[in-house]
């Protein structure tokens, strides 16, 4: 069905529902609206227009929906060379970092050898809006072109791709271009807030200023997530290098956390004064270190498997003034929010814990920080549950924390024993044809699995505090299915990337109105 034709039906749906306006015509119009059309208005599609000179290359794990075509660039340098000279680009690259995000933002698409749905790749492209296809694995790239099979790409080339199926193609696809303003959209997305009103609020994740206002424009109700390690890319890298491989209370470490302390204190301002007065809730430091350090990584440094290595709250107490500094910087953001005349909510959030003497101990030196803080700006202290010990001692986690959030993206990769950035591509396709998983649980939550821990850490937690807040703020937050899910265990809020906000809104009302039959 072409994209006109959804539109045209959702146009005759929201004017009949009007026309009648009565609670159970809104409900139902709510319930009978596809989450996928709703997606599909957000992004550019491909044309349903044939093309002969489009070929078809492989396909991927479709990681970012949307359509997009441009040149082929295989570094951020040459992204943003070629965006000077006014061409479209297709970032193509074996994986991506935090040091590859100014590039990544130039892109109009993103293409990687390596990865799935839980890759920095998928993730970050997903949270700007951009199409993204991840883990092609039989492509191969070298200095001047691509190769997939049979096929050759030249840099330079064009090359298109569909990050709602994965399919990549030669050649410049025609787009259809998404609407930048649908009255029916907002109708619909209105009357499915009304109906989730009480019962499961959504939120967003976002790091910088103006991606919290594109999440309010898309209807957050607060920041789930803010990942302060995307704050220290760019002319900041450095400065998080030094301080990691500087020695404790070394001048070059104390040189280095002032100065990531003003720059973190700024950014934290824009999100925090963008969203105020709703809540944010700031996750302390968690990348793996290779992502950080790179070709400075030294010996005493190298790990194997970085992933489940010295990050998140691990790094903090081999580095104590670490989280001491992103806390003063959040304690400072505070202060100036509420200077500029608004009224400042955040949070801190504790990273990878499972064991609940890491939470207790870093804690401690949080309550330290915010001692003197008046009352009203005093932020609450949680963690991520995303360790499967954490899931299983939660009765005990939730002694330390003011709340629960789900970091369902490690979650899922720790329960399987699944590596999330390698197992997609080749694994997880045949183990859907095959029968083995009915779908991928990167995309949606594995119920009896994954799900049964989740359960298992929320009635545990709410054992002992009955009100304990518990949001999910990895990627499962933003599917309808996975939101069904989530309600039914009684979250509080999901937060998901801002494009898939309003997709968010209306399963989550869905999911209400499921409950009421």
């Amino acid at each position: 069905m072409e994209k006109e034709h959804t539109l045209d039906w959702l146009i005759d749906l929201v004017e009949n529902a009007k026309s009648i306006n009565t609670e159970e015509v809104k409900k139902n119009a709510v319930a009978s609206v596809p989450t996928s059309l709703v997606e599909s208005l957000m992004h550019n599609v491909a044309s349903t227009k044939p093309s002969k000179e489009l070929k078809l290359l492989g396909k991927g794990v479709p990681a970012s929906p949307g359509a997009a075509t441009g040149v082929v660039c295989f570094s951020s340098d040459s992204v943003l060379d070629a965006t000077d000279e006014g061409e479209k680009v297709i970032l193509v690259c074996n994986e991506t970092s935090p040091a590859d995000e100014i590039g990544m933002r130039m892109a109009e698409g993103i293409i990687t050898v390596r990865g799935g749905m839980a890759s920095h790749a998928a993730v970050v492209a997903r949270g700007w809006g951009i199409p993204a296809v991840v883990g092609v694995s039989e492509m191969e790239i070298s200095e001047t072109e691509i190769k997939i099979g049979e096929n050759k790409v030249e840099e330079g080339a064009h090359i298109s791709l569909d990050g709602s199926t994965g399919e990549l193609f030669s050649g410049e696809m025609e787009l259809q271009e998404s609407s930048e303003e649908i009255s029916e959209l907002k109708v619909i997305l209105d009357w499915a807030d009304e109906i989730r009103s009480g019962h499961i609020k959504v939120r967003a994740n976002s790091d910088t200023g103006k991606d919290t206002e594109r999440a309010l424009s898309f209807g957050a109700e607060g920041i789930g997530l803010c990942r302060t390690e995307h704050m220290f890319m760019g002319d900041r890298l450095p400065l998080i290098q030094r301080f990691i491989l500087s020695g404790d209370e070394s001048e070059e470490e104390k040189e280095s956390l002032n100065e990531l302390m003003a720059a973190q204190r700024s950014d934290l301002s824009e999100v925090i004064s963008a969203m105020a007065p709703n809540p944010v809730t700031v996750r302390l430091l968690d990348a793996p270190l290779h992502e950080f350090l790179g070709e400075e990584m030294q010996d005493e440094w190298l790990e194997h498997n970085p992933m489940l290595g010295t990050r998140g709250v691990r790094l903090a107490i081999l580095r104590e003034q670490l989280y001491r500094m992103q806390t003063r910087a959040l304690i400072g953001a505070l202060s100036d929010v509420k200077e500029m005349g608004k009224k400042p909510n955040a949070d801190i959030m504790i990273p990878l814990v499972s064991e609940v003497r890491e939470l207790n101990l870093v804690r401690s030196w949080i309550e330290e920080e915010i001692a003197s803080m008046e009352d009203e700006l005093r932020p609450s202290i949680g963690t991520m549950i995303e360790t499967p010990r954490a899931a299983i001692t939660a009765e005990e986690v939730a002694k330390s924390a003011d709340f629960f959030s789900f970091g369902t993206n490690d979650l899922t990769q720790l329960v399987f024993g699944f590596s999330r950035d390698d197992i997609e591509s080749r694994v997880i396709g045949m183990y859907i044809n095959e029968g083995i998983l009915s779908a991928n649980p990167f995309e949606k939550i594995d119920f009896q699995g994954v799900g049964h821990v989740i359960k298992h850490a929320i009635d545990e937690g709410r054992k002992i505090n009955p009100e304990l807040e518990i949001g999910v703020c990895g990627e499962h937050g933003g599917d309808p299915e996975s939101i069904q899910f989530f309600f039914e265990a009684g979250v509080d809020y999901v937060s998901c990337s801002p494009f898939r906000v309003p997709v968010a809104r209306l399963a989550a009302a869905q999911a209400v109105l499921s409950s009421f039959k």
